[in-house]
């Protein structure tokens, strides 16, 4: 009834995501227990073979070091919230570029697309990575076509932006594997109620995000957000191209929100600039004009008072804690905006 075992090999770089990698290895248990056999086998591996630690601090032991590794039809890369953390390990990209030479699929889930592009598995090809780091992605590597999307599977390589999303796609792959009953059955024990397709988008929508708030102003805040991202015009701009006065808009805002329009274009264009410093290697002044400020010191000043971090504490934090469990991560729970989680 079922097809021949598919083998997968999972490639745990140390901080990976604990939550993504979860979501990725347990569907296939899952469908082996349900199906009564082994229709998938795994096994893990490091890039050295010792143990490694994901970010939440948990400790995995693994079968293999990566070169060891021979064949597999899917290995798929877990990182966690350092893109750039294996740019420099060429022996990885090597070994990666050999084992696709051998027809062994290439995936990497969360920030790993990073290191397939550095091994350069992606070019000409389409791939997704989490959103917080796709401006960094775009940046890096523009050659490379980057969609807003939960997965991408092709003939050689698959890329997942993290979190649940590689849920998803595993249950694509098991679906291929067997049928879209099989998979909706898997998908059934871990109260999944609905197998998002590939095209889904990966953010949550702004009316689920904002639950009550009129279509109106859900409009101006779509594009408080879309002006976050390209530089900020002025508040008049926005409400003249939502054909409304500033105090109409004003009204709006505090009936529905209760926060100015000030206040809250603020919150967005800070929560941009806290993307851009942790996920880029961009320098703070060209954040601070890419998000509408005047000057770093401008920025900077804005910054601290909305987060309560420097901008330039912030960013080693970001980076601190892509090495070391709960350390700057810790002082920083608290803020809407830490790094990718997925």
């Amino acid at each position: 009834m079922w097809p021949i075992l598919m083998r997968f090999a999972f490639l745990l770089v140390p901080q990976f995501s604990m939550m993504a990698f979860a979501a990725a290895i347990e569907p296939l248990r899952a469908a082996n227990r349900l199906a009564g056999q082994s229709l998938f086998h795994w096994e893990l591996a490091s890039p050295d073979g010792a143990a490694v630690a994901a970010s939440n601090g948990i400790t995995v032991a693994v079968d293999l070091p990566l070169a060891k590794l021979r064949t597999a039809d899917v290995l798929l890369v877990c990182m966690g919230l350092d893109p750039l953390q294996c740019q420099s390990n060429r022996p990885l990209r090597n070994r990666l570029r050999w084992l696709s030479a051998r027809g062994v699929r290439i995936g990497g889930i969360s920030t790993a697309p990073f290191l397939i592009a550095e091994a350069g598995l992606l070019d000409r090809r389409r791939c997704t990575v989490h959103w917080e780091c796709a401006e960094h992605f775009r940046r890096r590597y523009p050659g490379i076509r980057l969609v807003d999307e939960l997965f991408v599977i092709d003939d050689k390589v698959c890329t997942c932006s993290g979190g649940t999303a590689a849920m998803d796609m595993m249950l694509d792959f098991i679906q291929r594997h067997t049928s879209a009953e099989f998979a909706a059955s898997v998908a059934e024990q871990f109260i999944h109620p609905r197998i998002r397709d590939h095209g889904d988008p990966q953010r949550m929508a702004l009316r689920a995000r904002y639950p009550g708030v009129s279509a109106r102003l859900l409009h101006i805040i779509e594009r408080m957000q879309s002006a976050a991202l390209d530089g900020a015009p002025q508040l008049a701009a926005i409400a003249a191209a939502s054909s409304l006065s500033l105090r109409h808009m004003e009204r709006l805002f505090r009936s529905e929100l209760e926060v100015s329009p000030r206040a809250f274009y603020l919150k967005s264009r800070l929560d941009r600039g806290r993307a851009l410093l942790t996920t880029t290697t961009a320098s703070i002044f060209e954040v601070a004009i890419e998000t509408g400020f005047r000057s770093a010191s401008h920025f900077s000043h804005a910054y601290k008072r909305m987060f309560g971090v420097a901008p330039r504490e912030d960013r080693w934090g970001a980076r601190g804690s892509a090495t070391t469990p709960g350390g700057a991560a810790a002082t920083r729970a608290a803020a809407p905006l830490d790094g990718p989680h997925g």
